[in-house]
């Protein structure tokens, strides 16, 4: 099996391509060619025996995207994105990269069926920013998409193409509407929701995070390994029970900022909950509050998609998986 990977070198990215090879195979087939593709050069896994291709490239620049399916992958992951405050203080950027770059990979998937017979698995990085207010109490598939950014607008057109695409037969697409992915290991990004993580994440190693937000800000929270598994169960998964609602919302935990910090405190202690300094940030509060809360993922349960389900399970996920099971 021929698996692409485009945005490999991100977090969730890094750990899908660890996860397949020390897996070695997807749905019961041995992975044999792995393509990673993102705008620096992905590094090839350790203890993969197949064949590896490196891209850096920016899938959004014209004529980009049709050598990287030239090879025929049974199976595309599309994780590209600009996050979501960039795209929204850089305009321009966010379009080109959420917008274009989806589009142009969805048309080299089309025009290579052209040539020959070519019907992939598409699994498409949502968001859940694709949700508008007025909220209800409890967000189900059939809510209207109404984004209050222009990230959540740019991943609801891409949802749009992905289920149009696969009404036409040119390729088996999934979305799958991530929720915020917490904690991520590694430095803090530019995305509105990075702070959810940092809060988190620093003083869990000894060091000062801002906290911008109020603390009876609620959000819907997975961990890195949930992502991946909900990445993997989509690739895999028999498509034809989503009919042509194509997109759908992931499980997660609903939880208060309040909440976040009494799971630190209680596996990090009162020294680590004391480095939180609040400080307001009037764009991120903006942001967050035009995104939606809380979630009723029974439609993904349904069709097997797993989280955790309390915020203490998803920083422990972190512990064991990012600090060897220890907490400064």
């Amino acid at each position: 099996m021929h698996i692409l990977i485009i945005g490999a070198a991100g977090m969730i990215g890094r750990k899908l391509t660890e996860c397949l090879v020390k897996d070695g195979g997807l749905g019961g087939q041995p992975v044999t060619e792995l393509s990673l593709v993102d705008v620096v050069a992905p590094e090839a896994p350790a203890g993969f025996s197949g064949k590896v291709t490196s891209w850096a490239v920016d899938i959004s620049f014209p004529n980009t995207a049709g050598p990287m399916v030239a090879g025929r992958p049974d199976v595309i992951f599309h994780l590209a994105a600009i996050v979501s405050g960039e795209a929204e203080v850089d305009f321009d950027k966010g379009y080109r990269i959420n917008l274009d770059g989806t589009r142009q990979l969805f048309e080299a998937i089309r025009q290579e069926g052209v040539k020959a017979p070519y019907h992939p698995r598409v699994v498409f990085t949502s968001s859940i920013a694709v949700y508008g207010a007025p909220f209800p109490d409890a967000i189900h598939d059939e809510f209207f998409l109404t984004p209050l950014t222009s990230y959540g607008t740019q991943k609801a057109i891409g949802e749009l193409l992905l289920a149009d695409y696969s009404r036409k037969g040119f390729f088996d697409g999934i979305g799958i509407r991530l929720p915020t992915i917490c904690v991520r290991p590694g430095k803090p990004n530019k995305a509105a929701s990075g702070f959810f993580s940092n809060i988190i994440r620093e003083p869990l190693v000894g060091q000062e995070a801002i906290l911008p937000v109020g603390e009876d800000v609620v959000h819907t929270h997975a961990s890195p390994r949930s992502a991946v598994g909900f990445l993997i169960h989509a690739a895999t998964m028999d498509t034809a029970q989503l009919g042509w609602r194509r997109s759908l919302a992931m499980p997660g935990v609903a939880a208060s900022v309040g909440e976040q910090l009494e799971a630190l405190r209680k596996i990090g202690g009162d020294k680590a909950l004391k480095l939180v300094r609040r400080e307001p940030d009037e764009l991120i509060i903006r942001i967050v509050s035009g995104w939606s809360r809380r979630f009723d993922a029974k439609r993904a349960a349904s069709l097997g998609f797993k989280a955790e389900t309390s915020f203490e399970e998803i920083v422990r996920a972190h512990v064991e998986d990012e600090l060897g099971g220890k907490v400064a």
